[in-house]
């Protein structure tokens, strides 16, 4: 519900799920443009938490639209998953970055040879 300043103009603005959409869109484009440019395997690793949460907002952004529990049963998944992955992360990063001295990603590609 909006409020009137007294010149006339709204300035509470209810949120829409359009305003949950564009969040969680550009926190995805942040963090794909964070995986396809950096060559820091931390910052690489974070960038890809930040798309699991942008999922996250998606998913509950739907269900408010719907008005189900389903969306948010499925952020919450997104979220123990995300845990789950930055557990077993940053277990490898450290174990990586003990073995080779370096996060930077291209240090890692001389491993496959």
């Amino acid at each position: 519900m909006a409020e009137d300043d007294g010149n006339g103009r709204d300035w509470l603005m209810e949120l829409t799920v359009d305003h949950f959409l564009a969040l969680s869109a550009a926190l995805f484009i942040i963090g794909l443009m964070g995986v396809l440019m950096r060559r820091n395997v931390l910052i690489i690793f974070l960038c890809v938490e930040l798309m699991v949460a942008s999922v996250a907002i998606t998913f509950t952004a739907f269900a408010r639209e719907t008005n189900t529990l389903d969306g948010q049963t499925f952020a919450l998944f997104a979220i123990a998953v995300a845990a789950a992955e930055a557990a077993v992360g940053l277990a490898l990063i450290l174990a990586l970055s003990r073995r080779v001295r370096s996060v930077d990603v291209d240090e890692y590609r001389t491993l496959r040879d």
